[in-house]
């Protein structure tokens, strides 16, 4: 099992969203970049433990855990015209973009903030935290994901 982290602008869909969805899961859809799409593709696998994370938002940070319930298929919405993810250059006989099925899994007691990841300690190494790593999709380590659960339990 690996442990990733989704980032989501909540306007767009959220994690309430993705809980009220039809049996709570959804197809994570749209991710238009090279190296985020290549997790998604190669190493993502059913049963990963995703930390769901609201950018763009008043309150950034990391509101609960999905967990990933369909391997990787290729995004259809490159393929429809009127989607907002259309790509000419993607068809369904060579698929650039693909996507995966997440699912609600436990929402946290407490938004993990942005700014306490960034304050503590032992998340110092996370992506998130890096200067310039901007992903959609990118993995966490285990040790990482569960200081992130733990935060987000405690009130």
């Amino acid at each position: 099992m690996r442990y990733w982290l989704f980032k989501s602008e909540p306007g767009e869909f959220s994690f309430d969203d993705l809980k009220n969805s039809p049996k709570s899961t959804t197809h994570w859809h749209g991710v238009r970049n090279y190296q985020a799409r290549n997790f998604l593709r190669d190493e993502i696998k059913m049963g990963d433990q995703v930390l769901f994370y609201h950018s763009s938002s008043e309150n950034v940070g990391v509101i609960g855990v999905a967990e990933v319930v369909k391997d990787s298929y290729p995004d259809h919405t490159a393929w429809e015209v009127e989607s907002l993810y259309y790509d000419p250059t993607s068809t369904p006989e060579n698929p650039r973009w693909f996507m995966v099925d997440i699912k609600w899994k436990q929402a946290f007691k407490r938004l993990v903030t942005l700014q306490e990841i960034k304050d503590t300690p032992a998340l110092q190494n996370m992506k998130l935290v890096q200067k310039g790593v901007r992903l959609s999709v990118q993995p966490v380590t285990k040790e990482e994901f569960e200081k992130i659960c733990e935060m987000g339990m405690t009130v």
